[in-house]
């Protein structure tokens, strides 16, 4: 398994986010469904070590985070909520600054800034500044930043927020590709038409984890905007 987790725990003061949590992830696509407020970014945050859990193990690609965090988290990458691209660089530039601080320059980042873009369909779009590009494309830049260091987990905490329904499936159907290719992917989201049959599915409600298994499996013959709503209540799905 590329990703470990058991008996994780964490609270806010005297409100509790996440309840003795534990899975484990094999290479592929895993999406991490719960309404919002149900402690998927709490989730992020530890697995990112932004967040501590004493008595909670978490391996990444074999590294215990606790033991070896250095190694766990060079084993990562992660796409947050939040965009944290320079507007005022250009596609290349930002990749080029993030492949520096990985310690990549010259022939070698050059070469893996090329094949990210052309990975996300952004080779036509290197020189263009990101303040010029619309939300999803946006979006393809930061999945192809966070590949230049060739990780073995990607997590994607919420990445189509606010985007339309075209660039929402363009950016799914790509991170489906990167697990395809042997990448293990949590993509973190709260709408159940980013989820396929075939996906692994974990629902997270309320700080527990109330599913675990093959999306369709779960459903059990329902949609699965029903079952996610007949379970947590959450109309947005």
């Amino acid at each position: 398994m590329t990703l470990s987790v058991s008996n994780l725990s964490f609270s806010y003061g005297t409100k509790t986010a996440l309840k003795g949590v534990s899975f484990t992830l094999a290479p592929s696509f895993s999406a991490l469904l719960g309404p919002n407020g149900a402690g998927k970014s709490t989730l992020f945050a530890l697995l990112t070590r932004l967040f501590t859990a004493p008595g909670a193990h978490i391996e990444i690609a074999g590294h215990d985070l606790n033991a070896n965090p250095r190694r766990a988290l060079a084993a990562l990458g992660v796409v947050f909520q939040q965009p944290t691209l320079d507007l005022d660089l250009t596609v290349r530039q930002n990749l080029k600054y993030f492949a520096a601080l990985h310690g990549l320059r010259g022939a070698d980042a050059s070469h893996r800034i090329d094949a990210a873009l052309s990975r996300l369909d952004m080779r036509e779009r290197a020189h263009e500044k990101v303040r010029k590009l619309n939300g999803g494309h946006r979006r393809r830049t930061e999945i192809a930043r966070v590949l230049l260091h060739e990780p073995q987990v990607l997590l994607l905490d919420e990445p189509t927020v606010g985007l339309d329904a075209a660039s929402r499936a363009a950016i799914t159907d790509h991170v489906h590709g990167l697990a395809e290719d042997g990448m293990t992917v949590l993509w973190a989201t709260h709408l159940t038409d980013e989820i396929s049959d075939n996906d692994h599915l974990l629902i997270l409600h309320q700080g527990q984890f109330i599913a675990d298994g093959r999306a369709g499996d779960v459903a059990n013959g329902r949609s699965l905007k029903d079952y996610f709503l007949a379970v947590t209540g959450d109309n947005a799905a």
